[in-house]
């Protein structure tokens, strides 16, 4: 029963989110050299999941934290996952970016946040009223699984735009599992 629930707040969230967003990323992605994602704990897990989408999709993307990710520069975009805007090390990783000269693009709950305020791009899914009374979906889970499920829907409309065949995608999926 409770996952009724789950699926009608999340289509509220995706509803209310801004449909030209995905054009938006997109471009960014598009015009970036290399793309860098990155996000804390549950949204951590996010930024993984859609740098792995990325990759298949074609893209020079990295996950921030890794052993093999390379130092970031102009040209690159970095990509933060916060529903706060306001996660320490996701503020100190933006402020080294922008240092950097990288382009930065953050999903968030909320427009305006430290982060928020750094970034070229935000993205805010949904509206922050939706976060205020959420019941049966604890400690951010709204934010996360929305967020999840715009980044998938945008590497969706990649696919589509660029006409990328599965087959090819498939072609760049690990192979040492």
């Amino acid at each position: 029963m409770h996952h009724k629930t789950i699926i009608e707040k999340i289509s509220g969230v995706l509803e209310a989110t801004d449909p030209t967003y995905d054009e938006k990323l997109t471009q960014m992605l598009d015009e970036a050299s290399r793309i860098f994602v990155a996000g804390a704990g549950r949204s951590g897990l996010v930024a993984r999941f859609f740098a792995m989408r990325l990759m298949h999709g074609g893209y020079d993307a990295y996950v921030v934290g890794e052993i093999v990710t390379p130092s970031i520069r102009k040209g690159d975009l970095f990509i933060v996952i916060s529903g706060s805007g306001e996660t320490e090390t996701m503020i100190a990783f933006t402020k080294r970016a922008k240092e950097q000269g990288a382009k930065i693009a953050l999903l968030s709950t909320k427009r305006s946040s430290t982060i928020g305020d750094m970034a070229d791009f935000v993205c805010q899914i949904g509206t922050a009223e939706q976060y205020s009374k959420v019941v049966g979906m604890p400690m951010g889970t709204t934010f996360e699984l929305s967020a999840l499920i715009f980044l998938e829907a945008t590497i969706a409309h990649i696919i589509h735009e660029k006409g990328i065949p599965e087959e090819e995608m498939r072609t760049r999926h690990a192979n040492l599992e």
